[in-house]
Order: structure tokens, then sequence, then C-alpha cells
């Protein structure tokens, strides 16, 4: 299973006993009654593609990858605001730790100024 290396806001693979890459697997929501693959919506995913003019149509596959990248986005981005949360010895993000982590991750540098 993909896993993000704690504050470098970088993915990595964990190897199985082959030496090979774990596939990554599925997991379920212990909440929900049967296995659900998205934490986001995909009705509403598919309503904010639908609002980009230049999107004519869009396939349940790919509103489907698209909710899952946001997800890994999301999780990633707030991994890194915690790291910089505990470093200021809170456990509360706020707004700064989410600065913070921008500016300390490269791939995070798309979103310079958008907080301001």
């Amino acid at each position: 299973m993909a896993a993000v290396a704690a504050g470098s806001g970088t993915p990595r693979e964990e190897e199985g006993s082959s030496g090979e890459a774990a596939a990554p697997q599925p997991q379920a929501s212990t909440s929900a009654p049967g296995p659900r693959l998205s934490r986001l919506p995909l009705a509403r995913v598919k309503a904010l593609v639908k609002a980009d003019p230049d999107v004519t149509l869009a396939g349940q596959e790919a509103i489907f990858i698209l909710a899952r990248a946001a997800e890994l986005f999301v999780e990633t981005i707030a991994k890194d605001a915690y790291c910089c949360a505990q470093q200021g010895k809170r456990k509360t993000l706020q707004r700064r730790d989410l600065d913070n982590a921008i500016e300390a991750v490269d791939e995070f540098a798309f979103l310079e100024g958008t907080l301001d």
C-alpha cells in the first residue's frame, strides 16, 4: 500500500516479500455497511468537473480517479501541516501550519499565496 513519508509529502511504496512494490489495496470504511472506495461524494466531484466549461464529457472512472486524487492530496497536505503543528507542540491545526507546510514542501509550491 502506498504510504506517505512523515513530513516529506512524498509517497513511498512498501515492498512485499519478493522485493516488488505491493499493489495498493482498497480500504473499506468501518462505518459504511459495504466497501466504499472513495470518501468524497462522487456526485459532488462530478458536479465540480461539469462546472468547467472546457469539459464536455467525463466518465465515471475519470470521476473516481479525480476523487481519489483529491483525497490523497488532502491527506498529504494535512499530514504535513500536522507535522508543523507538532513542531509547535500543538495538536490543533492552524492556518499557519498549512502556510508552513506549503512553504516547506516543493510539491505545494503552486499553492503559495492562495491562503492570503
